[in-house]
């Protein structure tokens, strides 16, 4: 199915961290077709603001329609959808972009901070043994008790308040988790750091990367980043993030 932009009425918010929320919105005609790793273009009501803001799902209920997005306010955008309550409406898009690829593998599944909750999804959607590495700031660890419902969950926190204190690497270390595919999404910094330690165990990775997008659909080329394969669309070592990604095999892209 195609990305649809249709009004989506909010169901429920509510605030999980300093300014962190989680959204559930019912949009049935995009969550019969959305799947982990896949995102929204979500629109502000100030018209001044053409650009749409990508969130990531962080949960699909197909039988009820129901999209969850877990978002931080970072700007006037965010902090106007963190103003929503349930009945209010709010213009979307999607489902955009690639989602991850499930594979009956043994699986670590690496999120940090805002790339915590697209894994939550993924979490459910596997099948496999698997256990997930979560990387906070602090002790505020949001969605940590709905991983558990799940599986295995490993905690680093920056600061050493929960868990081991450092990064999810650290914390895959100190912890002895193994596994025979990874699946991360999360800043730069780590996600190279992941990639980097995915080559060096022979372990096949998979990560969503994170970039500021204009149109979410591919046309404006925005959002590339280097590849190691020529794109078929601008004929370069590129690939458009929201497009072709945000998830690629870790040995497609340069990060």
């Amino acid at each position: 199915m195609a990305q649809v932009k249709i009004k989506a009425r909010v169901e429920s918010q509510v605030q999980l961290a300093d300014g962190g929320y989680s959204m559930e919105l019912l949009a049935p005609e995009i969550a019969s077709a959305a799947r982990a790793g896949q995102f929204i273009s979500v629109y502000t009501k100030d018209k001044s603001k053409l650009l749409p803001r990508p969130i990531s799902l962080c949960g699909i209920d197909r039988e009820r329609g129901i999209l969850r997005i877990v978002y931080r306010v970072a700007g006037a955008g965010t902090a106007e959808f963190s103003a929503y309550r349930a009945g209010d409406s709010v213009e979307i898009m999607g489902p955009l972009g690639n989602g991850f690829t499930l594979k009956d593998k043994k699986a670590i599944l690496i999120g940090g901070g805002i790339g915590v909750p697209p894994m939550l999804e993924l979490m459910k959607e596997l099948s496999c043994e698997r256990t997930a590495v979560l990387g906070y700031r602090d002790q505020q660890l949001f969605l940590k008790d709905e991983f558990e419902a799940c599986g295995p969950v490993c905690v680093a926190t920056e600061d050493g308040s929960a868990g081991t204190k450092g990064n999810v690497l650290d914390a895959i270390r100190e912890q002895g988790v193994e596994g025979e595919i990874i699946y991360a999404c999360g800043p730069t910094p780590m996600l190279r750091a992941v990639k980097a330690y995915a080559q060096e165990k022979g372990i096949e990775c998979y990560i969503s990367l994170e970039e500021r997008m204009a149109c979410g659909i591919g046309a404006c080329l925005a959002c590339v980043c280097q590849s190691k394969d020529v794109d078929s669309h601008s004929h370069v070592h590129n690939k458009r993030i929201c497009k072709d990604g945000p998830v690629f095999a870790a040995e497609e892209v340069e990060i």
